[in-house]
């Protein structure tokens, strides 16, 4: 049970008002109040299956306005090989394409002299979250999005928030959600000036405090390129792993729709003829 949460949390943690998640017998689509806040997992497909899926998932995000999406596709997704089926139908790697599932059973190492906790202010939510954009290098469009979405966020999402602060500025900031089995742990970044200096140590043990609170002595997260050599040398373990792939289907379609050639001079004139001698000969 910890592999599928960690290799598909989203399909596990709480929802909040304006979050959405569709569950079928074949995946779970996940979507946040950001029209880029998108993400498919639990992928329980058959191969001749594939193209039907993407159509349809297509077609639910469409008509939410919205033109992409990241498949997540863990190593407990059926089929096997769909990675390579979908990276042959046009998605691509995401900018961090592997990370690991990993999950902390044990208490992680204190970091003494830092002070780490739950935010508690608005300001201090803001501060967080552009720790996590910056540390992440988060487009600047998606950015905008997140910036105008804090306030409702801030009174409605069902997430916690950490931070970590050095000489009283917020250095190191991650989220978390709980649920019966353990804290889920999204998105801990530390800007690049205060790293190595114990503050990512210190909020993670933040998190195991809030864990332990809570009754669930459990952190389940995943870990990318950056973050998986540090999470492992914590005490976290290897359960699992995800490919991330991006779906840019609407992009594409704009693109296909502008390139499409218009007809003709003739063209439209032959049109107009074939169309006067139907109307002659009634």
């Amino acid at each position: 049970m910890l592999r599928e949460i960690a290799e598909y949390p989203n399909a596990f943690g709480p929802l909040g008002p304006k979050d959405e998640r569709i569950e079928t017998d074949r995946y779970t689509l996940c979507m946040g109040p950001g029209k880029t806040w998108n993400t498919l997992q639990r992928q329980r497909l058959r191969r001749e299956e594939v193209d039907d899926v993407l159509g349809e998932v297509r077609s639910l995000l469409r008509a939410r306005g919205r033109g992409r999406t990241q498949w997540e596709v863990g190593s407990s997704a059926e089929p096997p090989d769909l990675v390579e089926l979908l990276l042959a139908r046009g998605l691509v790697p995401d900018k961090d394409p592997y990370a690991v599932a990993l999950v902390l059973t044990q208490p992680p190492p204190p970091a003494p002299g830092i002070v780490a906790r739950r935010v508690e202010t608005f300001e201090e939510y803001v501060a967080a979250n552009e720790v996590g954009w910056q540390a992440f290098q988060t487009p600047e469009e998606e950015v905008a999005e997140g910036r105008a979405l804090l306030p409702q966020r801030w009174r409605e999402a069902p997430t916690i928030m950490h931070a970590a602060w050095l000489d009283g500025e917020i250095v190191s900031a991650g989220t978390c959600a709980p649920t019966p089995h353990g804290l889920l742990l999204y998105g801990g970044a530390t800007v690049s000036r205060a790293r190595g200096r114990g503050v990512y140590r210190a909020l993670l043990r933040a998190r195991w405090d809030e864990a332990i609170a809570g009754g669930t002595p459990t952190l389940i997260t995943q870990g990318g390129s950056m973050s998986r050599p540090i999470l492992e040398r914590l005490g976290f373990a290897p359960v699992g792993h995800i490919h991330m792939l991006l779906d840019e289907f609407g992009k594409r379609e704009a693109r296909a729709s502008s390139t499409s050639p218009e007809p003709s001079t003739s063209s439209r004139r032959r049109r107009r003829a074939e169309r006067r001698r139907t109307t002659q000969g009634d």
